[in-house]
């Protein structure tokens, strides 16, 4: 019996896997999007400024530029590969897929960022260095790297949510893959919000400028542009949430807009306020107020976007094809891929995993609750944390911290080896495997009802009680 390709699990305990991946990306989206919205501001002012021979306001975009280089290009390169490593041992199998898919497009996004992070040195220090022409069309080529950088990343993020059709699954083809039924949806959303994100920082910037008349200037030219680019994100999105699949659907019915509708609509909401008033009362964008505007749109306005945008794939990983557990779930001719749930089914996880140990090949009496710990984390562990209490959907709750072993034995034999909840994968494996998850998980609720919050013992403490007769 051949093994399956499968890594190693990954796992965080307490947040679990996850929320490593979701606070690194975003932060870096913040500062991502900041500079690429801001490179069109550098282009934009600085073209106003050769051609009304406003020289004054170059003395902004070398302010802006500085702050960019620590903000962006500092913190944006740390966490850049933060995610790659994140998401690499979070989910292998999910990036193996991509790179086989996207592999030039990546490349290709590399050539484009290094082109940026060279332009915005040079802009800032060539800043008066050279002539005012040749510095110009210097900012404009980043400007559209910039963007460049982006519109091959949201190809590949929108081909995550799922294809559009089955044309991929036959092809195989990048063509197919990248221009995707998600992409133009994406990408004037992702476009929108870079222009809202550079306005807020921009503002934050102009407040630091002594020159009363360049501030009221600056500010005046910055607000429209974020309102304009708030407005597009906003009708893009709602066009957004027409190109994504019943799965994602439900997802967004069901547990994310109850949760996030209205502090998105709240975000919204001031961020209009802010910048209306920041066009009407120029002088008065205090630095102390406009730090706190960014900080509250950033965190509460980005996190619940990214968070509602992952959660949404569920359960897939990648393309509609790859569930979030690592497991193929679908026939792909076009890339030469097998489903792999019926051979699941067949064997079970713990004899197809290269990485199981050998005492755990076969569930006994002895190691029962050791087995079902070590499945429920190749099975769930990817989408939720194991422990009571965790950010992560944390499983206990979700099963109500059932005790009853045949109860969540019959939830596994029922909706998970059927595939009827819609954003959850199709876990279907044999009875000794179902019935280790199910005693482990019932040892989780049990330790949680004998200790509550604050004595809670470990769970090794926990003596095996088996449910096999």
């Amino acid at each position: 019996m051949d093994m399956l390709g499968m890594y190693p699990t990954f796992y965080v305990p307490g947040i679990g896997t996850a929320w490593v991946m979701g606070i690194i990306g975003v932060i870096h989206v913040v500062a991502s999007h900041t500079s690429v919205g801001a490179s069109f501001l550098f282009a934009l002012l600085e073209t106003r400024a050769w051609r009304e021979k406003k020289p004054e306001l170059l003395v902004f975009i070398k302010q802006y530029g500085m702050f960019l280089l620590v903000f962006s290009y500092i913190i944006g390169s740390i966490t850049g590969p933060g995610i790659w490593y994140a998401i690499t041992v979070a989910s292998p199998r999910g990036v193996g897929g991509l790179i086989h898919n996207f592999v030039w497009v990546w490349a290709s996004e590399w050539v484009y960022f290094t082109v940026e992070v060279i332009g915005v040195y040079a802009l800032v220090y060539l800043l008066g260095k050279i002539d005012p022409k040749t510095h110009l069309k210097l900012t404009w080529s980043f400007a559209l790297a910039s963007w460049a950088t982006m519109l091959l990343i949201v190809g590949i993020l929108s081909f995550m949510m799922w294809p559009g059709n089955d044309r991929w699954y036959r092809t195989g083809s990048t063509s197919d893959a990248f221009f995707n039924v998600n992409f133009f949806a994406q990408l004037g959303t992702r476009t929108g919000a870079m222009f809202v994100m550079a306005a807020l920082v921009g503002l934050l910037v102009a407040s630091r400028l002594k020159d009363a008349a360049l501030r009221r200037s600056v500010v005046r030219f910055l607000a429209p542009i974020g309102l304009l680019g708030g407005l597009f994100a906003v009708l893009m999105f709602l066009y957004y949430l027409r190109t994504l699949p019943s799965n994602a659907i439900v997802m967004l019915n069901t547990h994310l807009l109850p949760v996030y509708a209205k502090a998105m609509v709240a975000v919204f909401t001031v961020a209009t306020l802010w910048l209306l008033f920041a066009w009407w009362r120029p002088q008065q964008v205090y630095t102390s107020l406009a730090l706190a505007m960014f900080a509250f749109i950033a965190v509460f306005g980005v996190w619940p976007e990214e968070r509602m945008r992952e959660s949404m794939r569920k359960p897939y990983v990648a393309g509609q094809y790859i569930y979030g557990n690592q497991v193929i779930a679908r026939d792909v001719p076009g890339k030469g891929i097998a489903s792999e749930v019926d051979t699941i089914a067949a064997h079970g996880l713990l004899k197809l995993n290269p990485f199981v140990p050998a005492h755990l090949r076969e569930v006994t009496d002895a190691n029962e609750l050791e087995a079902g710990k070590l499945l429920t984390k190749m099975a769930c562990a990817n989408c939720h944390s194991l422990e009571p209490g965790g950010p992560l959907r944390n499983l206990p709750a979700k099963l109500h911290y059932a005790t009853d072993e045949d109860m969540i034995a019959a939830f596994l034999r029922g909706p998970l080896k059927y595939g009827t909840q819609p954003y959850m994968p199709r876990i279907d494996l044999p009875d000794d495997e179902v019935r280790a998850i199910a005693h482990y998980l019932a040892a989780v609720d049990r330790t949680r009802t004998a200790n509550p919050p604050g004595g809670q013992q470990p769970l090794a403490a926990i003596q095996p009680v088996s449910m096999r007769k």
